[in-house]
């Protein structure tokens, strides 16, 4: 995974949202996400996403995570998420 994100967070607020949907994201779940965007991926977590220290585009240092979930309907493919994207996550089962 790169040092560097789009967005990073300082205020205990927002790094405190992020990991509220890393704790929801446990490995192998099946999961419906919706994402800021109106986006919907389903699939299922490869592995918990942890908190990170990453770089903004600007040098800025901050907190963000990303999680992989591998497409429900084609395995094969992988989405990377950012948790900060994320507006809903409902779980729907597991591997």
């Amino acid at each position: 995974m790169s040092q560097l994100a789009e967005n990073v967070y300082t205020e205990q607020r927002d790094i405190a949202r992020i990991e509220s949907w890393a704790e929801q994201l446990e490995d192998e779940a099946k999961v419906a996400i919706r994402l800021a965007d109106g986006a919907r991926v389903e699939g299922f977590v490869t592995a918990r996403p942890t908190i990170q220290v990453f770089r903004d585009g600007s040098g800025r240092e901050g907190m963000n995570a990303m999680v992989r979930i591998d497409d429900a309907a084609n395995p094969e493919h992988a989405h990377y998420l950012w948790l900060d994207h994320i507006v809903d996550i409902q779980r729907t089962g597991t591997a």
